[in-house]
């Protein structure tokens, strides 16, 4: 049975306090608490915008054309799932009231323990429309967050955890992982760029600021002097900077071609989608 509706006014009234809250896992027995009962087992991966995606120096010239695109994940994920799931609504948006990006544009679950969440939440969904939704968030701007996010079969009251695979849709403003400065590494560190992604500031950098106004969810670009540096740590691969970027000067480099199924292989070693799970 899954969670009751009035679960989804609670949030909204205590979302405004998530950084203090958050903040209070930075206090040792705090974060181990915050950790089991919230984040224990995660894997979770920013995927970047499709058209942002540049082939690195690194990589063979030949297998360019060959390389698949971050949305390649999800469709592997949504094709295989035996149950699919949208919410009618993105409990970050709606709890922090956006009005630069759509609330209905919700999460997209996937797996037998989506089964469980109360009917007032969404609706169950088959294949074609899923892929339809995914494609509707892109095209709106928001970036896809996908892996095992225990949080999630917590807050809906179903489970098993790995029996439940998260796709979020987030906006730079009101997303959750905002807090991922302030919160206790052991939980921030599940929250990962891809397998072989890595951000970069190019020489056509002339320091116009663009990049840091509000783009980046974890303030991890800065200016120093007339040029964007980069939090390697701090960076989770997003690419909405490259995307913002009005000289093209941040580039979305790939250093594996095997980086889609590299993300597949660490996601599918957490959650299963396919197939009804064991209870409990």
């Amino acid at each position: 049975m899954g969670g009751p509706y009035w679960i989804k006014t609670l949030i909204n009234k205590t979302f405004s306090g998530r950084f203090f809250l958050s903040g209070l896992t930075r206090h040792p027995r705090v974060g181990r608490m915050v950790d089991k009962m919230l984040f224990e087992g995660d894997e979770i991966f920013y995927l970047p915008k499709d058209r942002v995606i540049a082939i690195g120096e690194t990589v063979d010239p030949s297998a360019v054309q060959t390389t698949a695109v971050p949305s390649v994940v999800l469709e592997h994920f949504i094709r295989q799932a035996d149950f699919r799931w949208i919410m009618d609504f993105c409990i970050c948006r709606d709890s922090a009231g956006c009005k630069d990006y759509p609330v209905e544009l919700g999460c997209l679950f996937l797996g037998e323990a989506a089964r469980g969440i109360n009917p007032k939440f969404g609706r169950p969904v088959g294949e074609a429309e899923a892929l339809a939704h995914v494609a509707r968030c892109r095209d709106a701007g928001l970036v896809h967050l996908v892996g095992r996010n225990k949080l999630d079969t917590v807050w809906l009251n179903i489970g098993p955890s790995h029996r439940l695979l998260t796709i979020c849709s987030c906006c730079p403003c009101c997303c959750l992982w905002k807090v991922l400065p302030v919160i206790d590494t052991r939980i921030s560190q599940k929250v990962n760029r891809m397998p072989g992604v890595r951000i970069t500031v190019t020489d056509a950098c002339v320091g116009c600021g663009a990049c840091t106004r509000g783009i980046c969810f974890v303030e991890a670009i800065r200016l120093d002097g007339k040029q964007a540096v980069i939090d390697e740590e701090q960076c989770r691969g997003c690419g909405r900077c490259a995307d913002t970027c009005p000289n093209n000067a941040i580039c979305v480099e790939i250093e594996r071609t095997d980086y889609i199924e590299a993300a597949i292989a660490r996601i599918s070693g957490v959650v299963d989608v396919s197939g009804p799970g064991e209870s409990g």
